[in-house]
């Protein structure tokens, strides 16, 4: 599985069986699924069987014991079919310690995801009871949607297109919607938060001793090479809106069974708490540090935008600005000494939104991640806009109307968004050029197998149906079955909306997103060894932070680890890397 994921390909036997070919008689046995509910799975709480076994069903343990020989006999065959680029030296040496660390797990305050499971239910049965009254009972909860939309329509003559939180969040901020409205959409936004069944999980993943194991996939995340979260998904927790103090107050009114009279939104708080389930053992505590922007140092470093590495070293040395306020202030020809709060914001979204070759659908994602308001943000950039961009980007909405990708904007706004976007291009000339450089190389390689190209710091070569991207570290992502198809580069890949293996585009921009976060997860990797060999125990890593467990003595703290996690690897001596963190008995957000 391992070796699989580690070069672009499916993880799971029966898939990469079908991708690489593997006959139909040394196949993974598809029956096979079947077999393992019945004999591993428990049996539901009303069956009088307690268990299936070799005595109750005794043709069916035949065929599971044949279906585990022909398993052994798909994966020797799969085994030969795989490359092993990515599967030996210091990769492999990897991975043997990310098995140490997901053996090791990571301590859970059970207690807390056990008062949150229960504070959710009852105001689950709240807010269902408060949705009967409100609408006559014509909606039991509000999580039944269609209920509701036709609820709505036909008592308040409100059409509402979808119930997306940013959709009904827009509908709400409108002062003259109905009262009795925000209220029932406010209902739904509480039920509807899923991010709280990550308690459930967790409680069901909990071994006795209080550790939950098995939290990481090791290259789970495709190509990059990054890990993937697995049972309570710690690499997909919700960003908390409130405060840590408030926070801390939460967990501690959980626990007391008392919430609901210090907070009037509990599924706002116990989303909020989740990373609070994270603990220290008695003795110790969590010693956590994470790269500071290392996506957006290695895109300059790899780019060779050198403007910008030269503005990350002033920065960590104290005597430069922040980048963002850096971003807005190179893009409108302004110091960085006068850019507000605001426009540091509107920077921020830039360098975020901007560096992979995205347009005003990639500023407008991270712009409602941020909570900047669109209309605000028109007002606020339009008057400093150069005319000639501003001309450019209305000739764009033009052709976006045509083509109908406006993405519900008014003109104003998108003209506002695009203009940004052309404003952060101009002042990153060399990122610009390293999108298309590379997709030239990728089309050069593609049409020259056997033949090694070089962009940058970059190595890409096509062997038989691999093309192969090689970083400065050695590792190399991989692109099954690569091809020019109508202009556009692609190549096999697993769909990650419909999780199917089929044929995949992609362009410079994505190709630069891709080695810029494999590179950047390669830092943070060389680095483990350094990390535990210094008496941290990693217990966790989510994005670029690593969250460790460490003696409770002032030998080890934040400082140290984040000098550990940044130290430079001999691969890139020069890139200009910093980290910082924190010491806690819980896990947070910093």
């Amino acid at each position: 599985m391992v070796q699989a994921l580690a070069h672009g390909l499916p993880g799971a036997l029966g898939a990469l069986c079908e991708v690489l070919g593997v006959p139909q008689d040394k196949a993974k046995d598809k029956e096979g699924k079947s077999l393992i509910q019945l004999f591993c799975k428990p049996r539901p709480k009303n069956s009088k069987l307690r268990r299936a076994t070799s005595k109750t069903h005794p043709e069916e343990w035949r065929r599971f014991v044949a279906y585990a020989g022909l398993d052994i006999e798909a994966m020797r065959e799969v085994y030969k079919r795989l490359p092993k680029w990515n599967y030996q030296g210091t990769e492999l040496a990897l991975w043997h310690r990310d098995q140490q660390i997901n053996d090791r797990g990571v301590c859970m305050d059970v207690q807390l995801a056990q008062a949150a499971i229960e504070a959710v239910d009852l105001e689950q049965k709240r807010l269902a009871k408060r949705t009967q009254v409100m609408t006559d009972g014509e909606v039991q909860a509000a999580t039944q949607r269609d209920a509701m939309l036709k609820h709505i329509v036909e008592s308040y003559g409100v059409e509402l297109p979808d119930m997306q939180r940013s959709t009904l969040e827009r509908r709400m901020a409108d002062p003259d919607f109905p009262s009795a409205v925000k209220e029932l959409l406010a209902i739904r936004l509480q039920a509807s938060t899923t991010s709280t069944s990550k308690y459930k999980s967790l409680m069901k993943g909990v071994s006795s001793d209080g550790r939950l194991r098995g939290t990481l996939q090791f290259c789970g995340a495709s190509r990059t090479g990054r890990w993937a979260g697995r049972l309570f998904q710690p690499q997909n927790l919700p960003r908390p809106s409130l405060e840590q103090e408030q926070i801390d107050e939460g967990i501690e009114a959980l626990k007391a069974g008392c919430a609901d009279l210090l907070f009037d939104n509990i599924m706002e708080l116990t989303s909020s708490a989740l990373r609070g389930c994270i603990m220290a053992p008695e003795g110790k505590k969590l010693v956590v540090s994470d790269l500071s922007n290392i996506e957006g140092r290695k895109l300059a470093w790899l780019a060779g935008e050198q403007w910008k590495l030269d503005a990350f070293r002033e920065y960590d040395e104290g005597t430069g600005h922040d980048l963002y306020k850096l971003a807005y202030a190179r893009a409108f020809n302004i110091s960085p000494d006068d850019v507000d709060k605001y426009q540091r914001q509107i920077g921020k979204v830039m360098e975020l939104g901007l560096g992979f070759g995205g347009g005003v659908a990639a500023f407008l994602t991270f712009a409602l991640v941020y909570g900047l308001d669109l209309d605000e943000l028109a007002n606020a950039a339009l008057p400093n806009i150069p005319r000639d961009v501003i001309r450019e980007a209305k000739s764009w909405y033009d052709e976006s109307v045509k083509r109908k990708s406006t993405y519900g904007l008014s003109e104003r706004v998108f003209i506002a968004c695009d203009s940004l976007k052309r404003l952060w291009r101009r002042a990153h000339p060399a990122t610009c050029d390293f999108w298309y450089e590379l997709e030239r190389t990728v089309r050069a390689a593609i049409a020259t197998p056997q033949k090694t190209l070089y962009c940058g710091y970059l190595k890409i070569r096509r062997d038989g149906a691999w093309l192969r991207i090689q970083l400065p570290s050695g590792r190399a992502l991989c692109y099954p079955s690569p091809s020019i198809e109508k202009g556009n580069i692609t190549y096999q890949g697993i769909n990650s909306y419909s999780r199917k293996w089929q044929r995949l585009k992609t362009y410079g921009g994505k190709l630069v997103e891709n080695v810029t976060q494999a590179a950047a997860r390669d830092v943070l990797a060389g680095n483990m060894p350094l990390i535990e060999d210094a008496g941290y125990s990693i217990v966790l890593t989510v994005h670029d932070e690593v969250i460790c467990e460490a003696p409770d003595t002032d030998d080890f703290n934040d400082e140290a680890l984040s000098a550990l996690l940044s130290t430079n690897p001999e691969w890139a001596p020069d890139i200009p890397l910093n980290a910082g963190g924190f010491e806690a008995y819980h896990y947070r957000k910093d």
